[in-house]
């Protein structure tokens, strides 16, 4: 659902910028709060995941396809403000290195991708784990439908953006039709990714998921008058203590492979945005992209001739630049954090949380 330059007119364009600017900024601060030692590097991990997720485009109905927008997954792996950063990251990198959404649209993509999804997702989620059994699979099934439901909505949202700054005169309804229409059906596809995703790290290890944080509470036992953990009382099975290290180095290594191998068999077929854009006429107003010569445009290297080569590649490349850039924005802001918190600020934070209660 990448908006490419020319969609939307240029005042809609500037305000969303300020939009996703501001959100942005408010993001940024309340990462200090998500972040810990262990979620600051997930988070790249995260970026980069979702980067290489994006170049699998799967089919969902006759001459259309899909991709994750991965809002959703960030949110319940890594917390909603830090979710934003990571969907923002990922655009920022596909927008100025492989000229994938418009960089005049870049505030458009960054205030539906990033910010629509995420805050749409989460609130959903939450409001899910609170009525469902506190149990693993009912944060997997939490994140199914929290997914499945922010892909519509960013299809409305981006309806609503060109119903105000729209650069061809359309049919507003039908284009709502069609686009909330074929982004169920890629919501559908974001779930699964997102669900199977979160429950694979719920089984190796659950204190690493924001979202699942909170839910079950270590066994407490009353001693002279105080409450104290019960002796033997881990909050993560023995069995679920993979070193965060592996996680992050199996996460890096799927992401190298989904984007440097598996991405040449994604479907060739116009993603939903582009599919409604071509039926409806959204299209017309289009402009070629800023860094359209970019050695990297297009999700190929320049001037090597295998397809396949070229594809995987830019794929792995894509990858590193994300896991690099987001790691070291998260690591900055995880230090302005440490540097610059009180002890009294932290109070109530997922560091300080997670010594009295653990994931489920």
């Amino acid at each position: 659902m990448h908006v490419p330059d020319g969609f939307i007119d240029a005042p809609t364009s500037a305000a969303t910028g300020v939009i996703a600017a501001g959100a942005v900024a408010v993001s940024l601060r309340g990462a200090r709060r998500e972040l810990d030692e262990r979620t600051a590097p997930l988070a790249g991990l995260v970026a980069a995941f979702i980067f290489a997720v994006q170049m699998l485009n799967f089919p969902v109905a006759a001459g259309t396809s899909g991709h994750l927008l991965g809002g959703a997954l960030a949110a319940i792996l890594v917390g909603p403000y830090t979710g934003v950063l990571c969907v923002s990251v990922v655009l920022l990198m596909q927008g100025i290195l492989f000229a994938d959404g418009g960089l005049t649209a870049l505030g458009v993509n960054i205030t539906n991708m990033a910010i629509v999804t995420t805050v749409v997702a989460y609130a959903l989620f939450r409001g899910l784990v609170k009525v469902l059994p506190r149990t693993r699979r009912s944060v997997t099934a939490a994140a199914f439908v929290a997914a499945l439901v922010s892909v519509p909505a960013a299809a409305l949202a981006f309806t609503l953006m060109y119903a105000v700054g729209g650069t061809t005169d359309v049919s507003i309804g039908k284009v709502a039709t069609a686009m909330v229409g074929v982004h169920v059906l890629i919501g559908i596809g974001e779930a699964v990714i997102t669900a199977l995703t979160v429950g694979a790290v719920i089984a190796v290890r659950p204190d690493l998921v924001y979202g699942a944080r909170g839910l079950t509470q270590k066994l407490k036992l009353r001693v002279n008058g105080e409450l104290v953990d019960a002796p033997g009382a881990d909050p993560v099975p023995a069995a679920a203590r993979t070193s965060h290290r592996k996680v992050w180095a199996g996460g890096l290594a799927a992401s190298l492979v989904l984007a440097g191998f598996v991405s040449f068999y994604a479907s060739a077929n116009p993603d939903g945005l582009e599919k409604v854009a071509a039926d409806h006429g959204i299209d017309k107003k289009a402009e070629e992209h800023a860094v359209a010569g970019s050695p990297l445009a297009d999700y190929g290297v320049e001037d090597v001739d295998d397809d396949r080569l070229s594809g995987g590649l830019a794929g792995v490349i894509g990858v590193g630049v994300t896991v690099v850039a987001g790691t070291g924005v998260f690591w900055a802001v995880r230090r302005r954090r440490t540097d610059g918190t009180s002890p009294s600020d932290t109070t109530n934070t997922p560091d300080t949380a997670s010594t009295t209660s653990t994931s489920v």
